[in-house]
């Protein structure tokens, strides 16, 4: 896309004070939070538009400032990632202060009711706007999308680009031509209510509902519920919904989803104005979520900003989160239990292994040998299923709590770092000298053969069918 993505809605300051409590106060049964961090950052459409220029996109984000010392904040956090076309914010700036202790919130301050109001915008937002190659609209309920003129160029806009509209209960209905509208579950029952549509429950037929009603009554050509860790649920015309589900997202030290929406929705709009379709959109939707959460969510960004001045919003390249569930477990006093292999065609004798290996133990973490490591190991013709295929089947079983890929022959070099409590393998290793034996005894730990179900092996089920 040459043109730019135009993010346009109500910016607010987010403020994170972060510190330790460990005491009660002496006059009041509430925590002291002691050595507090203050860390800004852009919430809104600003964290969209942010979240969006992360990306390498060119951004410019359409909104309304006040001239006071938070609507400064928020060019300087926002002005070296994006352009900024704002018109005047009538009242002080939304800010949104967050106190949290050990990863967990305290309480919130909310203070500024400014709002934008009908009157002149200046000829860049109009310029911004007409140059457009694709809209999200980031409504927080403050007036940028009532405004007039903003509205009256966004209709223009509906006709000719993709325009992504991320809702608000206290905002304005989107303009009719509207490709996607992204409510989350909750925004959605209360549109469809404020338009007469009280639809009770929760879950995907009562959503498809709602979104079917949403999509009718304000001319959009399709409505993406987001359901949280359940994914997403689009539904566009008469035709069956589809469902985008989400990968599990383990968060770093924090349940904190805030910004999963925005995280979304920028998402949503980039892969439509690269010519994508609708089902892309919403599955890659839910993909870049489900990092931006296993990242640290919103509280990742603002402590990138704080740190090296650019928003952190990439998760770890490991997304089993091997080394935190290690690091959570010795924390708490347990016993860290892992095995290794190439899992190839997942069979009854490795799901066998790994519940009774996850029993010896806390937690069980697999290293599984990369493809080019199997064919070193096995032959030109193996592996059958490609490691990241592999990994997905042993993520999804409940006795398995992280994955790590390794490329060496051996896991050696990775039994280094990991310094398993216990190192499982089969009992078909009885005799047999390992190679990482001394690595995992050097570490602290301790080598344990266990049963296997006899006749149940990969090579062996692939010369079988070879055979028939």
């Amino acid at each position: 896309m040459n043109r730019p993505l135009v993010v346009v809605g109500d910016v607010l300051l987010d403020i994170d004070i972060v510190g330790a409590a460990s005491r009660l106060c002496p006059d009041a049964p509430v925590p002291v939070i002691d050595q507090a961090d203050e860390r800004p950052r852009p919430g809104g459409a600003g964290l969209a538009a942010l979240l969006a220029a992360a990306e390498g996109r060119e951004v410019v984000l359409v909104t309304a400032l006040a001239d006071d010392e938070p609507g400064h904040r928020l060019r300087a956090l926002l002005e070296p990632h994006l352009e900024v076309a704002a018109f005047h914010l009538h009242g002080g700036t939304p800010c949104k202060l967050r106190i949290q202790a050990e990863g967990h919130s305290v309480a919130r301050l909310d203070v500024g009711e400014g709002r934008a109001q009908d009157g002149p915008v200046g000829p860049r937002v109009a310029e911004a706007l007409a140059g457009a190659g694709a809209v999200l609209v980031s409504d927080y309920g403050r007036g940028v999308t009532g405004h007039a003129a903003i509205r009256t160029l966004l209709e223009r806009l509906a006709a000719e680009v993709p325009v992504v509209w991320d809702p608000h209960p206290r905002g304005r209905t989107p303009v009719r031509g509207t490709r996607l509208m992204t409510p989350n579950e909750d925004e959605a029952a209360r549109l469809a209510a404020a338009e007469g549509a009280e639809i009770p429950g929760s879950g995907l037929a009562p959503a498809t509902r709602r979104a079917r009603h949403l999509a009718g009554a304000w001319g959009l050509e399709a409505v993406a519920v987001t359901l949280g860790a359940e994914g997403a649920l689009l539904c566009g015309g008469t035709g069956a919904p589809f469902l985008a589900p989400a990968e599990p997202a383990a968060s770093h030290g924090t349940a904190d989803a805030c910004g999963a929406g925005d995280s979304f929705a920028a998402r949503a709009t980039e892969v439509l104005a690269d010519g994508g379709g609708l089902a892309e959109a919403v599955g890659e939707g839910v993909r870049r979520a489900s990092e931006f959460v296993g990242s640290g969510a919103a509280t990742a960004v603002a402590a990138g900003l704080a740190d090296t001045g650019s928003p952190a919003v990439r998760p770890p390249r490991d997304r089993t989160d091997a080394w935190d569930v290690v690091e959570r477990t010795r924390r708490a006093g347990g016993t860290v239990v892992a095995t290794g292999g190439c899992f190839d065609l997942l069979h009854a004798g490795h799901v066998n292994l790994l519940q009774q290996a996850r029993r010896l133990g806390d937690c069980l973490i697999v290293c599984v040998n990369s493809d080019a490591s199997v064919r070193r190991r096995k032959g030109p013709g193996r592996p059958v299923a490609p490691a990241c295929d592999r990994v997905r089947v042993l993520r999804a079983l409940s006795d398995v709590d992280a994955t790590i890929v390794f490329d060496e022959d051996t896991p050696e070099p990775l039994l280094e770092r990991l310094r398993p409590d216990i190192w499982v393998k089969g009992a078909d290793y009885t005799g047999v000298t390992l190679p990482e034996a001394d690595t995992v005894r050097a570490g602290g730990g301790e080598i344990v053969l266990l049963p296997f179900l006899e006749g149940r092996s990969t090579t062996r089920m692939l010369s079988t069918r070879k055979g028939t």
